[in-house]
């Protein structure tokens, strides 16, 4: 790879019209995309003050502002947007530097993202993930936490990834799962006819299993394929041994209630449960404590 980064002795022209041309591609990046890139928080200072504008596009639409988030360079983002920088830029997939910042699970670029105007639910196209199905893809709690409370949409959807609990069963992020259910998630939401629990269970993780049947899976669900999620267990494995003692054992009516009660509450269920004038030992089973 050849990199060319001005001396500071170069005039602005030349200083921020310089290009970075990776090996094999014909990307065209400038000194600005390369020093928010590598986190050059001086270099970015002086390529700004010189007239470089901050929301310049290399090729497949990317702005500096991508790179630096993509990387979770915090300085270099703030830098960037008190130098004007367009916080909801797209590249040519569609994704937003809050996207590319999620990605890496860099909490603080996310939360200064967000203050800055950040949309937490951009518009999605056919090939683009939101900020919440990145997040839940690699595994970010925080980040997951912090973009419901901002009002992610649990059930944003796109072809590929389907749903982001769909992203965070089919990475086995168990945590992320959690999250997302109790916030109210769709637990038997499609895609293709596949349900979480179809992931869930190609992932011989029991207690992802378990968690996604606690929350009211479809144990019977059948996808485009026309199989169950036991379908997709090993046979004989924990996972599959689990999904067949469900099929034999009925719900307990205090799970059903349970089940009935957070459907009907929705997204709002944690608020309402917790201020309801019954047992605390009772808040606790209907918030899955």
């Amino acid at each position: 790879m050849f990199v060319m980064i001005p001396s500071r002795h170069q005039d602005a022209t030349t200083l921020f019209n310089c290009i970075l041309i990776p090996t094999g591609c014909w990307a065209v990046r400038t000194a600005v995309h390369e020093a928010a890139a590598i986190g050059q928080v001086s270099l970015l200072q002086h390529l700004i003050d010189c007239g470089a504008s901050v929301n310049i596009v290399a090729e497949d639409s990317i702005t500096p502002l991508h790179e630096a988030c993509a990387r979770g360079h915090i300085q270099c983002v703030r830098l960037l947007l008190d130098a004007g920088a367009q916080v909801d830029a797209r590249n040519v997939d569609g994704s937003t530097p809050l996207c590319e910042a999620c990605s890496v699970g860099s909490l603080e670029c996310v939360k200064l993202l967000l203050e800055r105007g950040a949309k937490a639910n951009p518009a999605l196209t056919s090939r683009t993930a939101s900020p919440l199905h990145e997040a839940c893809m690699g595994g970010s709690l925080d980040c997951v936490k912090l973009l419901i409370a901002e009002g992610a949409s649990l059930e944003a959807y796109d072809l590929y990834h389907g749903t982001p609990l769909h992203v965070a069963c089919a990475n086995k992020h168990l945590h992320c799962v959690k999250e997302l259910l109790n916030a109210g998630a769709r637990v038997n939401a499609p895609r293709l006819h596949q349900t979480a629990l179809h992931h869930a269970a190609k992932s011989a993780n029991v207690e992802l299993v378990e968690t996604l049947v606690e929350f009211g899976a479809n144990i019977y669900a059948r996808d485009r394929h026309n199989k169950k999620p036991v379908d997709y267990a090993s046979p004989g494995s924990p996972v599959a041994t689990c999904l067949r003692s469900y099929e034999a054992m009925p719900m307990s009516l205090q799970q059903l209630s349970r089940l009935a009660l957070r459907q009907k509450l929705g997204t709002s269920a944690l608020k309402v449960v917790a201020q309801l004038q019954i047992p605390k030992l009772i808040i606790s089973y209907l918030c899955y404590q």
